[in-house]
């Protein structure tokens, strides 16, 4: 029996990384794998030519430009721009070439700022986005709509799932570009080696945020991808058809800094800068749709951020300069 070929798109990155490692565990799979110089996502001609010599099977869509509040504020054309065009041309190119299934990820960041609280699914285009990163909530609500779109109307299995907040292994821990737990990760490991005497956390601290480890993410992607098809179409709806990925369980950015603090072993001051931008005041998922269909997360916030901070002291020189 032949294998399935599998695509996993950004393999590379946090997400991407984490499917591979799963993925390649299993039985009756081929990785297809291509590294940015070898594979331009952003050229249409490129990617199109890709799909239509590979014979895939599925594709893992997991590509994307990512980064924090400052990220976000400082490039908002980039992130529009390039989320848009990738997804676009994987998207289109997958169908063109006769992939049926796909699986898109994107971010808890398409539900509007004032969003009841947990988020539902049915919260997406109820209000207005947080400003902050406003351009790259666009570009993934696109995405969930181009799947939706194309399996209205060429009968495809494309589907979404919406994470929350992800860290864990190959994160980026840019001290200015990165999201806030590999930023702070690097700030108290700093801070530990300098005997510094006070770390400064950026916003009041108050905000509440819910934290995935990537493992689980991957986990998770990989139980919706392989669902039955009835199942998950009896769970969703034709222009509602993303899933919430989380924990369910969130904490003050206070609370997951201290946190922090204690699994670096730094024992400073922490101090919180009010005149940065604390983005919506919580963004908690309801994860009750991916729980009915048989999915939990495993790994809990302390854990996770223990195996996070023992990968990055074993790539640390990769995140210096």
């Amino acid at each position: 029996m032949a294998k399935k070929r599998i695509f996993v798109a950004g393999n590379n990155g946090m997400v991407g990384s984490a499917l591979v490692r799963q993925l390649q565990i299993q039985s009756g799979v081929e990785l297809v794998l291509r590294e940015r110089s070898e594979l331009n996502l952003l050229n249409q001609a490129a990617v199109a030519d890709f799909f239509n010599s590979e014979q895939i099977d599925q594709v893992y869509l997991a590509a994307a430009k990512v980064g924090g509040i400052h990220a976000n504020n400082t490039y908002p054309a980039d992130f529009i721009y390039q989320n848009l065009v990738l997804e676009c041309n994987i998207i289109h190119a997958a169908h063109s070439a006769g992939v049926n299934d796909l699986l898109f990820l994107g971010s808890s960041c398409i539900y509007p700022k004032l969003a009841e609280q947990p988020m539902r699914e049915t919260a997406l285009l109820t209000g207005q986005l947080e400003p902050t990163n406003e351009p790259y909530a666009i570009a993934k609500i696109a995405g969930i709509k181009m799947c939706e779109s194309y399996n209205r109307q060429y009968g495809r299995n494309y589907r979404s799932v919406m994470p929350t907040n992800l860290y864990g292994e190959n994160d980026n821990f840019h001290p200015e570009n990165s999201h806030v737990i590999p930023a702070l990760m690097r700030r108290f490991h700093e801070a530990k080696l300098a005997d510094a005497p006070e770390v400064v956390v950026w916003g009041s601290g108050t905000p509440k945020r819910e934290f995935l480890h990537v493992d689980d993410m991957a986990a998770a992607s990989i139980y919706v991808m392989n669902l039955d098809r009835a199942t998950y179409e009896a769970n969703t709806q034709p222009m509602l058809s993303h899933i919430n990925v989380g924990t369910g369980e969130d904490c003050t950015i206070r609370e997951m800094a201290e946190t922090m603090a204690r699994v670096v072993g730094y024992e400073g001051k922490l101090v919180f800068d009010s005149s940065k931008p604390d983005g919506a005041p919580r963004k908690l998922m309801s994860v009750d749709r991916l729980a009915d269909l048989g999915w939990r997360y495993r790994i809990g916030l302390e854990d996770g951020l223990r195996v996070t901070y023992r990968w990055f002291l074993r790539h640390q020189d990769d995140f210096r300069g």
